[in-house]
């Protein structure tokens, strides 16, 4: 019995999922984008560190005494 996804989609999907970008390795477009998103929940995961330690994150961390 085929796989339903494949049944479905017979052709294998070259482009990313959210845009007509296609993945590749290096410096494209899509990498750039991903890379942002990235940073992006980073920044908002130290901001909510701060807020809720009520302390820097790098004394939260423990890099600075």
């Amino acid at each position: 019995m085929d796989d339903p996804m494949t049944a479905a989609d017979p052709s294998p999907r070259s482009t990313s999922a959210t845009t007509g970008d296609q993945p590749a390795f290096g410096w494209s477009a899509y990498a750039e984008r991903v890379n942002g998103r990235f940073a992006m929940v980073g920044c908002v995961a130290v901001l909510l560190v701060e807020l809720i330690s009520q302390d820097t994150f790098l004394h939260w961390a423990g890099l600075v005494p």
